[in-house]
């Protein structure tokens, strides 16, 4: 498997299996952490260029917030949630009891709020994984960034664009209470990584 084109209907089954259960930790645990309900729906998983991701999330020009981490161990690669203004004041209202209207209103205690909320979110999908291949991996601590998408995506596209042009988009919609928020994550494994998650699942020689 050179690249991500070469997937086949059972590799893309096995990221599916990994992303259902990667966010039902996640919307476990986001739920512990906010007191509320909080459930998601099956994820879609997809393989997509980084120039259709940017689209697709919202152009470029749209203002997220970020937060990513580094893969290593038995792989690596980068973990980065991205968190809109609904997702982001359901995080603030219920841990910080504030809503925001504009991004220039957040505050470095509400940088620590998402910053955690991103970091337990992106190590649940993780665990998962590595529950599920035996995979031992570890993540860096989270960074966060507040930045219009096509600066935000530029981090990927600078630490692995050289050798590939691909990244995985897990997309998926929390229900919180009656609040339904659409929610991205996206995973960065190179390619040899990815390979060798294939192999752990049985789907790739």
């Amino acid at each position: 498997m050179k690249n991500y084109e070469k997937q086949d209907g059972m590799g893309y089954d096995a990221l599916r299996e990994i992303g259902s259960i990667g966010t039902g930790n996640a919307a476990t645990a986001l739920s512990a952490v906010l007191g509320r309900k909080i459930e998601m729906t099956l994820p879609e998983v997809k393989l997509v260029g980084f120039d259709r991701a940017i689209e697709e999330l919202g152009g470029p020009e749209k203002i997220v917030v970020g937060v990513l981490t580094e893969i290593s161990g038995e792989v690596n690669g980068i973990m980065l949630f991205l968190q809109n203004m609904e997702f982001i004041n359901i995080v603030l209202e219920t841990l910080l009891q504030k809503k925001i209207n504009d991004f220039q209103e957040i505050d470095s205690l509400d940088i620590s709020a998402m910053t955690e909320v991103g970091n337990i979110i992106i190590s649940s999908y993780v665990n998962a994984m590595s529950d599920l291949t035996g995979i031992k991996m570890q993540l860096s601590v989270p960074s966060i960034s507040m930045n219009m998408l096509g600066g935000i995506m530029n981090v990927p596209m600078t630490m692995y664009g050289y050798t590939m042009d691909k990244l995985m988009t897990i997309n998926g919609t929390f229900k919180c209470d009656d609040e339904e928020v659409y929610s991205r994550l996206l995973m960065l494994p190179d390619v040899e990584s990815l390979v060798y998650i294939m192999k752990k699942l049985g789907v790739a020689n």
